[in-house]
């Protein structure tokens, strides 16, 4: 390579980091190199170059959605023992895997004791989603509370309104293990009033309906909660033996071995 086509290789280099075009400039040289030896087609090696960062920024972009997305850990729906969810997962799996519930709006909701695969599977598909383009913010019911009271004391609700009106998917997870007053119901009812029937809303809990008013403290109020949250809703019956125990069993088994 003579002085000239270095120069303009460095100024190629240069565009394209200008571009924030990714994974390019430290291969780049080499693409050139190969081209000239296979005698390749101009037009060739441009697609190869822009494919190549096109699949490198698709890949950045799925990794920074599941970063963003706050999972407490890893969690995948290939991991998941299908003869040990209880039999309403079973029968639901594969429209839950499409991911169908997100593209129509429709809030998902998780209901059943703790050990039963609730936060697993909503892990998983909230991964999933991220894998798929989706926008997705996993939470914790004590947690999300918090942060919208901060909000409204710090004058800013307005801003986390506009911020959880565009994930597509919100998982709120262990809604019930922890009741709320007055104020934090009226905050949860207002934000999912936000999102309903727009955006989608996972909410694992492991008290049933009937029970929500020991989480509100208000029955008014949760009546009107439930109402909006079940609106068009897939509502799964999570009941059924300790996933978590029969995983350890299983675990057990295959030590003794």
């Amino acid at each position: 390579m003579n002085k000239k086509q270095s120069v303009m290789l460095e100024e190629i280099k240069s565009y394209f980091k200008e571009l924030r075009v990714p994974g390019v400039s430290n291969t780049l040289e080499e693409k050139i190199s190969d081209a000239y030896k296979d005698s390749m087609p101009y037009e060739e090696l441009l697609h190869n170059i822009l494919l190549e960062a096109f699949d490198q920024r698709k890949e950045n972009g799925r990794k920074s959605r599941i970063r963003n997305a706050n999972f407490p850990y890893r969690k995948y729906l290939e991991d998941l023992r299908h003869d040990y969810l209880p039999d309403d997962a079973k029968k639901r799996y594969r429209e839950i895997q499409s991911l169908k519930f997100i593209d129509e709006g429709r809030n998902m909701i998780l209901v059943g004791p703790p050990g039963t695969g609730k936060t697993h599977l909503s892990i998983g598909v909230g991964i999933l989603a991220c894998n798929e383009g989706y926008k997705v913010m996993f939470t914790t019911a004590s947690g999300l509370i918090n942060e919208l009271k901060t909000s409204r004391s710090e004058k800013r609700i307005a801003y986390t309104h506009s911020k959880f009106a565009k994930y597509d998917l919100v998982i709120i997870d262990e809604l019930g293990y922890i009741s709320f007053d007055r104020e934090g119901a009226e905050l949860l009812f207002e934000l999912m009033s936000i999102r309903a029937e727009r955006k989608s809303t996972i909410i694992t809990t492991n008290l049933s309906f009937d029970r929500w008013d020991e989480i509100f403290n208000d029955k008014t109020l949760t009546a009107a909660l439930i109402d909006r949250l079940t609106f068009k809703a897939e509502v799964l019956n999570m009941t059924a033996g300790s996933y978590r125990m029969q995983e350890t069993a299983n675990w057990l088994k295959a030590s003794v071995k």
